[in-house]
């Protein structure tokens, strides 16, 4: 079974989804389910995870409300105000989901860099525990020193960083981004999704050949038990069509054995998500 660990839906609005400028023309519409059912399907795709664009309780509410009429959504990714005072409350009401898995905070645009480490933050991300809720990481390379100490502090949660944490690959910087990447994986409960890639190179112009010296770090650090792949669509489609991107994920791992292979492409997504 092949899952795609990484998609997500909107029904645009202009002032709330302003991060989508005039240069992702391509994506400032409406991306639902039905846009989506028959991709995965022309690309023998059995099921996805859609996870949070907007940092708002409505957004959770949204993704549960399709994934409760698509059977398909095997798992919702959601937000909740980790920082808040009645967090445990909340997750208390969140339990009654089961298509709920996880939470995440768009950290990459947070100023402080050491966000993950605020004694707040820290305090929700704790409080997941009680329900086995995830916590998916987004974050810049720049903030990497902070997921380092941020993992070591949970060594026990769920834990996995999206997109490789989004390297500089447009711009081919890779040696810090990968000592970054090796120290954390040493954490043996953090997972990697390989999402996100081709809008990190050059959206006209990229190659495999681009992309594969941060594949080869990903898997050498965390290896094929704790690599996922996901689409990252529609954003993925600034710079590749969802073939394209599954393509560069199955050419890339063609070379390890099925089992590792299927392990990637959706087993590793079932357990961690436990879909």
């Amino acid at each position: 079974m092949i899952i795609d660990a990484h998609q997500h839906f909107w029904q645009y609005h202009p002032v709330r989804d302003a991060w989508i400028d005039e240069s992702m023309a391509v994506i400032r519409r409406d991306f639902l389910p039905a846009d989506l059912a028959p991709v995965l399907a022309a690309n023998d795709v059995q099921g996805c995870v859609a996870v949070q664009a907007d940092q708002s309780a409505t957004e959770t509410a949204f993704l549960l409300s399709l994934a409760a009429d698509h059977a398909f959504i095997r798992g919702v990714v959601g937000w909740v105000d980790l920082r808040a005072a009645d967090i445990v409350a909340q997750l208390e009401q969140y339990a009654a989901f089961p298509q709920l898995k996880g939470f995440r905070h768009i950290v990459q645009v947070e100023a402080d860099d050491r966000f993950l480490l605020r004694e707040d933050f820290c305090r929700g991300i704790q409080a997941l525990a009680a329900h086995d809720f995830t916590y998916d990481i987004l974050v810049y390379p720049k903030q990497l020193p902070a997921v380092t100490a941020f993992v070591q502090q949970f060594p026990e949660h769920r834990l996995i960083i999206d997109h490789l944490a989004k390297p500089a690959i447009k711009a081919g910087d890779i040696r810090q981004w990968a000592a970054d990447i090796r120290r954390i994986a040493q954490a043996p409960r953090v997972y990697c999704k390989l999402s996100g890639l081709v809008t990190e190179a050059d959206w006209q112009h990229w190659q495999p050949a681009d992309i594969a010296p941060y594949l080869e770090v990903a898997l050498e650090a965390f290896g094929s038990e704790r690599l996922v792949f996901g689409s990252d669509w529609p954003v993925c489609q600034l710079a590749a069509s969802y073939e394209q991107v599954k393509g560069l994920i199955t050419s890339y791992i063609s070379q390890l054995s099925a089992t590792e292979q299927a392990q990637i492409m959706g087993g590793n997504a079932i357990s961690f998500y436990q879909l």
